[in-house]
């Protein structure tokens, strides 16, 4: 049967057993072409589904899923879910009343270009990268793409589905000039095929990368840091949302908890999450739990307005929901975000510091319940206005709290970056940092 016929058969036996029941439906295709040394490495196509249920039995959740569809799979999902929930001890869940949410298709005809243009497209990177003499190895060339669609429905009356997808190009390779060898990486995402270029990809890597060849070691100090939004990105990513979910305000890991009203950033920071951006990547009709998508403020002019919510977090505090209900079919609930971007600004006029271009060891560095970071960087010298050299061997360290309140201006273009979620942001300058170096 179909992800929807599943949805409903589940929903008919939960309510012939008085049972309060969520069903949740997800189904991935993707597609990746790997190229190197001019031909075609690699051609793979897979698809994963399932159907997941969450069960409320007297404020008791249970959970359960399965990669099949048939009437005896279904059957004992629902009994293994129902059977889940009266084994909690912790009481206070339930689902959330809804009503009809519609069939949304946000993706279109966006990935319908033949197999065959899309080996090309991998084909055609490679080979630019590999004309510029100053590239001594092509260590990856692929593109993919990535189709999701969901099917939700509840005992409560929610009932919905949309789809969505992406492609992307991405390499990464090593150029070298002299001795100075640097590797680095480049991408480019979009939900409509067409509007990759190849060439475009390769000539954006050739840039970041070569710019910096020939590095020098940074002299240990303070400097002004101006970092691209790529780098950016990285570090809301890791830090930002860990600091703004509810359920880690609950468990008592958010250096925010009782902030809200309060400045937290500086007066030019506005941070937004908008699950409803017609071209975005993370874009959404509605949440996990079926609560209509909208745009939320987080921060507004460096004031903190709310937290990222689900239905359990927003009742716990008080609050409004926020829609940012996730889960996946074989998860339990929780919360994510969408299109998370710093609202750009009036522009950066470089004078004198450190331009980071790129950040590394996030995980290991970066420590998202203290704040505190120490980062392996790389980056460019600013002086007098203009680049004057790269420079290597560095780290960048401080207080995510205490950046944001030293942001002093913001660049007028916005980047999306998908390294840690779907994050946007422009530059961002920020009046001063340690730079530990040689």
């Amino acid at each position: 049967m179909t992800f929807e016929e599943a949805r409903d058969y589940l929903l008919q036996k939960a309510r012939a057993m008085g049972l309060e029941a969520e069903v949740l439906a997800t189904h991935t295709r993707e597609l990746t072409i790997q190229a190197h040394g001019g031909r075609v490495e690699e051609i793979t196509q897979a698809t994963q589904g399932g159907v997941g249920v969450r069960v409320v039995v007297e404020g008791k959740t249970g959970y359960a899923y399965t990669e099949e569809r048939t009437p005896a799979a279904l059957d004992w999902v629902l009994a293994e879910a129902h059977e889940n929930a009266l084994l909690q001890s912790e009481t206070g869940g339930f689902l959330p009343a809804g009503g009809g949410l519609g069939q949304h298709d946000l993706l279109g005809e966006g990935l319908s270009a033949p197999l065959e243009q899309k080996r090309q497209a991998a084909l055609n990177l490679e080979a630019t990268l590999r004309a510029d003499p100053r590239v001594r190895q092509v260590q990856m060339t692929r593109y993919s793409e990535n189709e999701t669609q969901a099917t939700l429905g509840s005992t409560q009356g929610v009932s919905g589905a949309f789809r969505n997808g992406y492609a992307l190009l991405l390499t990464s390779a090593v150029m070298g000039e002299g001795h100075s060898l640097k590797q680095g990486y480049e991408f480019d995402l979009s939900k409509e095929f067409h509007t990759l270029e190849p060439g475009r990809t390769a000539q954006q890597f050739l840039h970041r990368t070569g710019r910096l060849l020939g590095a020098r070691p940074l002299q240990t100090g303070r400097y002004k840091a101006y970092f691209e939004p790529k780098a950016f990105a990285q570090l809301l990513g890791m830090m930002g949302w860990f600091l703004l979910s509810a359920k880690n305000v609950l468990e008592g890991k958010s250096l925010l908890a009782g902030r809200v009203g309060q400045k937290i950033a500086s007066e030019i920071f506005t941070l937004i999450d908008d699950p409803t951006l017609p071209d975005g990547l993370a874009s959404r009709p509605f949440d996990a739990e079926g609560t209509a998508a909208r745009r939320t403020v987080f921060i507004e002019k460096g004031i903190l307005r709310t937290f990222a919510h689900n239905s359990e977090t927003a009742r716990k505090m008080g609050v409004e929901n926020t829609g940012h209900a996730a889960r996946s079919y074989k998860g339990v609930l929780g919360i994510a975000p969408t299109n998370l971007f710093v609202e750009p600004g009036a522009g950066v006029q470089m004078d004198s510091g450190i331009v980071v271009t790129d950040l590394m060891g996030l995980h290991a560095g970066a420590n998202p319940i203290s704040g505190e970071f120490s980062l392996q960087a790389l980056g460019l010298k600013v002086e007098g206005g203009e680049v004057a050299y790269p420079v290597e061997n560095f780290t960048v360290a401080g207080n995510f709290l205490e950046l944001l309140n030293r942001i002093t201006a913001l660049g007028s273009e916005l980047e999306w970056n998908p390294m840690m979620g779907i994050v946007g942001s422009p530059m961002v300058e920020v009046a001063e940092l340690s730079f530990a170096g040689a």
